[in-house]
């Protein structure tokens, strides 16, 4: 019994990683089940009301191969007008693994918006890591990201 639940275990770990690899190569994080970007969040709600806003499901919009939901009709012309200022960097991943030529998923309720540009990140202690020293993590998360956009 203890081989067969090792060996689950590990099929598992092997299934997250390679679907990891898959969803790297996506332009926008979308996590494995869905296609949400941001989890559903309104990413519009960063920048107007300073907070993580649960999108609904009668406000959406379909960009760069992701659905993006939002709050209101009114964030959602806002995001058609100008998606590029509203969607976060580095395509939703998050922005401190990014920094370290990595692609793991950003989380909406471990966000930052700094020079006009929302960055998610993993979870708190990455956050917290992150936010001590944005400018060199930026810098080198956006060489990496162009990077990997040319793939």
């Amino acid at each position: 019994m203890k081989f067969f639940n090792s060996a689950i275990k590990a099929l598992l770990l092997l299934f997250v990683l390679s679907v990891n690899v898959i969803q790297a190569q996506e332009k926008i994080y979308t996590g494995y089940f869905n296609n949400k970007a941001v989890s559903g969040f309104d990413v519009v709600s960063y920048f107007s009301e300073q907070k993580a806003v649960q999108g609904s499901d009668k406000f959406t919009f379909e960009y760069k191969g992701a659905d993006w939901y939002f709050s209101s009709q009114q964030n959602l012309d806002k995001f058609k007008n100008n998606p590029e200022y509203f969607a976060p960097q580095y395509g939703g991943y998050c922005a401190w693994a990014m920094a370290r030529n990595k692609a793991a998923p950003g989380n909406a309720p471990f966000w930052t918006l700094y020079q006009d540009k929302l960055y998610l990140n993993y979870d708190q202690k990455i956050l917290d890591t992150w936010r001590a020293d944005k400018d060199a993590f930026i810098k080198k998360a956006d060489k990496n990201w162009a990077e990997m956009d040319k793939e």
